[in-house]
């Protein structure tokens, strides 16, 4: 939705909404659920499964593999195929044929991880010694780590944003059956973050930020042609409108300028209103939600946050990759590996040797490896 703001940015010094001190009944439609939520929420979770089922099983046997690898030397990667989508996600795939002690073994290997890198990639065949039926491509241990990271990082984002708004919506479902039962009513100010105006519908998100009571949630609704929140004023240039409290719900109710969403009398409603009939300041009626001015920037001042952010980025991943080579504590550091092996050959070179200076009695990192992808090159 666009961001909007009141017709005007003055604080209306309006009177105080007075509601009869008895319990009143809301209008059960007052509050609202997003349509998005309904099929987005699986969505998300399912995609969270997914990725879970599909790449758990891989860095879980590529990981036990790393405690004891061993490299075969006449094992046959077949059909080797990596593929990278929006410019750094890449996956692999590959079949991998081997004998080891006497037993032929034959198994489809999948890995996916974050990586920079142009060009082909380069990889041999590594079993566990532990448990010789397993098997992966050396590529999947030099990127172990990068694909637990990028692995975590995806389940944890969806999986959270999944269940975040399934409990956002038991909140609004929670709310909307008190509404059905009468109940104290306490006004507050609530600030209006977003709103859109769709066939004859104003739909509208406010936020719970401004009032000595805040909780600082939001909360969507949406009002039916000809009506209007009950706006008073602005925050920041955020307009501010008048919501209540039914009894200890966790959502306020916003107010619609008729107060038509409270179960009142005629002649309640009109007392109610009434000081309200007359705006300050010569206006003819009150302020309305209009859309916000768009603001534009130059084509110049958009090529010089470009560079600034390019150059800020070429900044980072040099100095990242300095620190890698000259002050890492291992030599399998992601994605200081993908960095170094991107480098131009001198300063691959370079960086190798800064690496081998310190760890190299151990296995060589992805980057510095030589053609057995185990010793230094």
């Amino acid at each position: 939705m666009d961001g909007g703001t009141a017709h005007t940015e003055k604080v209306f010094d309006l009177p105080e909404l007075v509601l009869p001190r008895r319990p009143l009944r809301l209008a059960p439609d007052s509050i609202s659920t997003p349509r998005a939520y309904y099929w987005s929420t699986p969505v998300i979770l399912a995609l969270c499964i997914f990725l879970l089922v599909w790449e758990g099983p891989g860095v879980l046997r590529d990981f036990t593999i790393s405690q004891n690898p061993v490299l075969i030397e006449d094992g046959d990667v077949q059909n080797g195929r990596c593929t990278t989508r929006k410019a750094i996600f890449t996956d692999c795939e590959a079949r991998l044929v081997y004998s080891y002690a006497g037993k032929d073994y034959e198994t489809d290997v999948e890995i996916m991880f974050v990586d920079f890198h142009v060009g082909d990639y380069e990889t041999g065949l590594v079993i566990s010694g532990d448990h010789p039926e397993l098997a992966t491509m050396s590529l999947g241990l030099d990127k172990l780590w990068n694909r637990i990271i990028t692995l975590t990082l995806f389940v944890l984002f969806l999986g959270g944003l999944g269940v975040g708004m399934i409990f956002l919506g038991l909140r609004i479902w929670r709310v909307l059956r008190k509404l059905r039962h009468p109940a104290m009513l306490a006004v507050v100010p609530v600030e209006i973050a977003a709103f859109d105006r769709k066939r004859n519908m104003l739909s509208i998100t406010y936020n719970d930020s401004i009032a000595d009571d805040k909780t600082k949630r939001s909360a969507y609704t949406k009002m039916q042609k000809g009506e209007e929140p009950m706006i008073v004023g602005a925050n920041g240039g955020k307009p501010v409108a008048l919501a209540v409290r039914h009894g200890n719900t966790a959502l306020p109710v916003l107010l619609d300028d008729r107060l038509t969403r409270v179960e009142l009398t005629d002649a309640e409603r009109a007392d109610a209103l009434l000081p309200f009939q007359q705006v300050p300041d010569g206006h003819d009626g009150r302020p309305l939600l209009v859309e916000a001015p768009r603001q534009t920037m130059s084509i110049w001042k958009r090529l010089q946050i470009l560079i600034g952010v390019l150059l800020l980025m070429v900044v980072g991943v040099v100095g990242f990759w300095l620190w890698y080579v000259l002050a890492s504590d291992t030599q399998f550091q992601s994605p200081g590996m993908d960095i170094n092996n991107m480098m131009p050959a001198p300063v691959n070179e370079w960086g190798c040797d800064q690496l081998k200076k310190r760890f190299g009695e151990q296995r060589a990192p992805f980057g510095c490896t030589a053609g057995d992808y185990t010793s230094w090159k």
